[in-house]
């Protein structure tokens, strides 16, 4: 028995556990994007209700002004939508994971030769 025993456990358990942890870090990431998104559609469906609530009680909808920052909001919400569900076809997590492959690639390729 060595003193440099560092793992009880064969290499490829090793690289088991590490993908699955990988994975599990992945997909942790992707529920907190989500909570982010779905806490934020609350938050405009709560506030712009509010606005619209106190704008017709002020005016009766004489001048409808909660639609401004139901646009305004809109606009940013429309945005973190694309981002969370990767809907952008150009910079989006497809495009960021095939970039990350390709340096990785050509890395591995240039580190071969040395």
């Amino acid at each position: 028995m060595s003193i440099f025993n560092y793992s009880a456990q064969p290499l490829h358990r090793t690289m088991e556990n590490f993908d699955k942890e990988s994975k599990y870090l992945r997909a942790k990431e992707r529920v907190g994007e989500l909570k982010k998104f779905y806490g934020n559609l609350t938050s405009y469906v709560l506030v712009i209700s509010g606005l619209a609530a106190i704008n017709y009680y002020s005016n009766q909808f004489d001048y409808m002004w909660f639609l401004w920052a139901a646009f305004g909001w809109g606009i940013g919400l429309f945005f973190h939508a694309l981002r969370t569900f990767d809907l952008i076809p150009f910079f989006g997590k497809q495009w960021e994971n095939r970039k990350i492959r390709e340096f990785m690639d050509e890395d591995e390729s240039n580190n071969k030769w040395k």
